[in-house]
């Protein structure tokens, strides 16, 4: 049996999320439905991420680990992969041999994200569902100096769902950045984990801070809150991507 590391792309409008679920579609089922067409027999393989991602949340550099017992090289596993995962919007970009004690989740030091804002009064048309449209004018660097109340060791409460099933609110985020680039509007995030909907609420709460809303104070005040009602503004899906897993 050889363990791959395999780095995947999806599109995930089409999907309930990462995570296999009953009656709906997920990025794991198709990973894992595509395997048991080009595996011998009735094998079943787990794909096991390493993380999830909500429904609508796309991915550029997913992780994930697979175990498989046919004799293939890395290249014919993603060549089958890829021929088996057609016509759902994902692909395996990179596979790689690693041994037994790599696992997707938990030998990752850091995971990045980045939300992408499109700034503009026009309606969207080709990025429609790939970005959060906001017609009022943001300014990024505002948002990017209230970001930072939101870097270290914190109790995220506030920015947390209700029904995240993390142990504990409190994490270290290592660096948030907000810059705009023409007519978008970037944040980008880094952390050895984050809570459910965490990045999305902070770009929500951070967008008051462009619309002039709120400032950083505001934004230190809801952290300290602790309180999920204290939170600004919960942003959409569409505009959140998984960026790249660092081991």
């Amino acid at each position: 049996m050889q363990r791959f590391k395999l780095t995947i792309e999806y599109d995930g409008r089409p999907f309930a999320g990462w995570q296999r679920q009953a009656d709906v579609m997920s990025v794991q089922q198709v990973l894992e439905d595509a395997a048991f067409k080009f595996l011998p027999g009735d094998e079943r393989i787990l794909v096991s991420g390493s993380g999830r991602t909500d429904a609508g949340v796309h991915g550029l550099g997913q992780v994930a680990h697979v175990d498989i017992t046919r004799d293939m090289t890395a290249d014919q596993v993603q060549g089958a992969f890829n021929y088996h995962l057609k016509p759902h919007p994902v692909s395996v970009l990179e596979v790689e041999a690693v041994d037994d004690e790599f696992d997707a989740r938990f030998s990752a030091l850091k995971r990045h994200y980045i939300y992408k804002i499109k700034n503009r009064r026009a309606p969207l048309t080709h990025q429609k569902g790939l970005m959060w449209h906001v017609k009022t004018p943001l300014d990024a660097e505002a948002m990017h100096d209230a970001a930072q109340e939101l870097v270290g060791l914190h109790d995220f409460t506030t920015f947390r769902h209700v029904h995240c099933q993390a142990k504990s609110p409190v994490k270290t985020v290592d660096y948030i950045g907000v810059e705009r680039v023409g007519d978008e509007v970037h944040l980008t995030a880094g952390a050895r984990s984050f809570l459910h909907h965490q990045i999305r609420s902070i770009t929500g709460t951070l967008a008051l801070v462009g619309r002039g809303k709120w400032n950083r104070a505001d934004v230190k005040a809801a952290l300290d809150a602790k309180d999920r009602n204290a939170i600004g503004h919960n942003a959409p899906p569409d505009g959140l991507y998984f960026r790249k897993v660092e081991y």
